[in-house]
């Protein structure tokens, strides 16, 4: 054999052309490629996912949590509503009824000189009391002579 090249062989190849020893250089170009492409959509994926939690949570919603769930059934139902759901709840500001309320039933609970913790032991002890018999005096008073 002869080491000449033919005469209508091209004398430059182009890169993506094999080589003779079996190496394919733009399948391993387009490999990275697309390794890269698929690492970087997955990213843009999971934050453009993720973006109502963070929204709820960057704000400090009373519905984060909520948020939080309707953002993960999405995940893994595939069904966009609830994302959309979670994005416009993220969105509003809920009004805070409990704190006023709890404001409320504790200034009450002063005005009626209960404490808010002993109030029910009162109510209970009271009722008690309502509970026992009517005994005549000389009775009880022999009653606990004996004992």
């Amino acid at each position: 054999m002869s080491d000449q090249m033919h005469p209508a062989a091209p004398h430059h190849v182009p890169f993506f052309v094999p080589g003779a020893d079996g190496t394919d250089n733009l399948m391993v170009v387009m490999g990275a490629f697309l390794l890269v492409t698929v690492l970087w959509v997955g990213t843009l994926y999971w934050k453009l996912h993720s973006l109502p939690e963070r929204m709820a949570h960057r704000t400090h919603k009373m519905q984060f949590e909520i948020v939080g769930v309707l953002g993960l059934i999405s995940l893994f139902t595939h069904m966009h509503i609830f994302w959309v759901a979670g994005l416009l709840l993220a969105m509003i500001d809920l009004p805070d009824f409990g704190t006023p309320i709890r404001s409320i039933a504790d200034s009450v609970e002063r005005i009626a000189s209960v404490a808010p913790s002993a109030g029910a032991t009162e109510v209970d002890a009271e009722a008690a009391q309502e509970s026992e018999p009517a005994v005549q005096p000389s009775l009880r008073a022999g009653v606990h002579d004996h004992a």
